[in-house]
């Protein structure tokens, strides 16, 4: 195990958990040291997958789960959870890889201060995915020249968080760029001003729920007798999560502090996944 990334996975048995634990456990610089699955705690988590690579117990906190040693924490939980997550793994000196959405611009900013207080790095993305990382690259390229747009957030019916962490992400990084223009204040709308969606950033955004997404993303960009789409689509597969994420553990020992989107850590011309 000498000079392999420590690595203690938080939803261990989840959509991309499952997956995930198996390449932690075969990359050769990598070794799962910790995995926490509150239904299937106390159990050999190779048992509970299926697979003879992970020679892990599975652990119902992530206080038990980092007691066996960690570099990095990776959160791939909930909504409700993640944030206490990521703090008992900081506080612990472990650096954290955050694939669970729910955190609000506030949150990032308290885990920020905390990261730096505890001279850890946490790498927060909305979307692993590569296709979503140049969305947001392209997004960001189209708002300095056009200066009107709107998000559409979709995903599965059962998601409970919105917008989801992807649209969260999106909407701080175009912030950055600036506030988009609105022919019709929002406070002008005549009719129920919630059809015009959520003000976030300084710009509209629309959740959609329902049975047929997995998760998807769009931003729409207008100028008059024009528009453009930049949409992402992800699959029924958690493969493209799990490439990106194995990227961001081998990455995040490298900063301190919080930073958000993959892209922070990668080179996007002529990029690879690894």
């Amino acid at each position: 195990m000498s000079g392999r990334i420590r690595v203690c996975l938080a939803g261990a048995t989840g959509w991309v958990g499952r997956g995930l634990s198996g390449e932690i456990a075969a990359a050769p610089d990598l070794a799962l040291t910790g995995a926490v699955a509150r239904t299937a705690a106390g159990r050999p988590l190779g048992e509970v997958l299926g697979d003879a690579r992970i020679g892990v117990a599975t652990s119902g906190t992530v206080a038990e789960a980092l007691a066996a040693g960690a570099d990095v924490f990776v959160d791939y939980t909930s909504a409700a959870a993640v944030r206490a997550h990521v703090e008992t793994a900081i506080d612990a000196g472990v650096s954290v890889v955050v694939g669970s959405s729910g955190l609000n611009d506030e949150e990032y900013a308290a885990i920020d201060r905390r990261a730096r207080e505890r001279g850890v790095g946490v790498l927060a993305a909305g979307n692993f995915a590569l296709t979503a990382v140049l969305l947001q690259r392209f997004a960001e390229i189209a708002a300095r020249l056009v200066p009107q747009w709107e998000i559409i957030d979709y995903a599965r019916a059962s998601k409970p968080d919105a917008p989801s962490g992807t649209a969260r992400e999106l909407a701080a990084r175009l912030a950055g760029v600036r506030a988009p223009q609105l022919a019709v204040p929002i406070d002008g709308t005549i009719g129920p001003k919630e059809a015009r969606g959520a003000t976030l950033g300084g710009m509209q955004m629309h959740s959609v729920r329902l049975p047929g997404f997995v998760s998807s993303i769009e931003v729409l960009f207008g100028l008059p007798d024009e528009r453009l789409s930049i949409r992402h689509d992800s699959g029924a597969g958690a493969g493209p999560y799990i490439a990106g994420t194995l990227l961001a553990i081998r990455r995040v020992g490298g900063f301190t502090g919080l930073r958000r989107g993959l892209d922070t850590v990668m080179e996007l011309e002529g990029a690879r996944m690894p």
